[in-house]
């Protein structure tokens, strides 16, 4: 009898007894529960390390591979390159050393870097902030790979983390990317010139480059708001563009509040009264006190939405 043979049919008797036998039944459910699975000491199946699940590395190839992300990165770089064809078109003079940040945008590549910063930074960069945070949980959930993800398992309070940290990554290399093409084309077109604001002061290159990095990484902080607001709506629903288009419409709300004088000091309080104060490093005398509450402010409104995000996908129930 051939080995083959002499297999199948010790299965068929096999299944045969478990079937018509309750003793042997009994006796291959004693032999399996008494097979041990070996744990760790903290309780986990050995082999198995939490740290290892969801790498950042893995999550941010896999943010920058998606259309979405590729699309937002080509529109920054080419931004700088729409203003000098608008600025070429229109009646804007190389020579213009007076007048607002628009009119000096020309002056010289410092200038036109600022306002670069200046024209995206009441919509276009809190919504690609609020674009990367918003979609990062709610896209999950909308792909119904959420509850995999979980199950692999990847520990909750990990997976937030290294989801807002692949936004946040994201969000910072995308801010970085406008004043640094910018100024790049702007040195091709206006030249290595002194930064000079609409008060009159003027500040050499070498300081004005101090100024730009200082003042893109107020932009970054001051964003800060933005990101856990847009954490947390992507962790309370499983649309991406509620969760996207629900922060944006706060940021323009309290934009929108900002400008009605009546408020009076209330407006110190909204998140994107600061927005701006950056706009102060183009000046020989530098203050600091807007850039200072600025910061204040984002870190307690990006704290306060931070803890609820993370208490709220905490306790959510995972069914997407």
């Amino acid at each position: 009898m051939s080995k083959a043979r002499r297999t199948a049919e010790e299965n068929a008797h096999l299944d045969q007894g478990v079937h018509t036998d309750p003793a042997a039944l009994e006796e291959l459910t004693d032999a399996a529960s008494s097979e041990a699975t070996e744990v760790g000491a903290d309780g986990a199946v050995a082999g198995y390390r939490a740290g290892r699940t969801l790498r950042l590395g893995v999550e941010l190839r896999r943010q920058l591979r998606r259309r979405r992300t590729q699309l937002v990165l080509g529109f920054v770089v080419l931004l700088p390159l729409i203003l000098v064809a608008a600025f070429e078109i229109g009646d804007a003079s190389p020579n213009q050393r007076s007048g607002g940040f628009i009119d000096l945008a020309t002056a010289s590549a410092p200038n036109f870097v600022v306002v670069a910063l200046f024209v995206s930074g009441s919509f276009l960069l809190p919504m690609v902030v609020a674009l990367y945070f918003g979609d990062t949980i709610a896209s999950e959930a909308s792909w119904s790979s959420l509850k995999y993800l979980l199950s692999i398992p990847v520990p909750r309070h990990r997976l937030l983390r290294q989801k807002a940290t692949a936004s946040a990554l994201l969000s910072a290399m995308t801010v970085a990317a406008l004043p640094l093409v910018a100024l790049i084309v702007g040195i091709i077109g206006y030249g290595a010139g002194e930064a000079i604001s609409p008060t009159g002061d003027a500040i050499p290159f070498g300081r004005s480059l101090l100024a730009i990095l200082l003042g893109t990484g107020y932009i970054i902080i001051q964003l800060a708001w933005v990101a856990a607001l847009g954490l947390l709506l992507s962790a309370s629903t499983e649309a991406p563009l509620g969760a996207v288009g629900g922060t944006v419409l706060v940021s323009i709300l309290s934009s929108i509040l900002d400008q009605i004088t009546a408020l009076g000091d209330l407006r110190e309080f909204l998140p994107t009264h600061y927005s701006f104060a950056w706009v102060d490093l183009i000046a020989t005398d530098i203050d600091w006190a807007n850039m200072a509450s600025g910061v204040l402010s984002s870190v307690v409104y990006a704290t306060v939405f931070g803890l609820l995000a993370a208490r709220r996908f905490a306790t959510k129930d995972i069914t997407s």
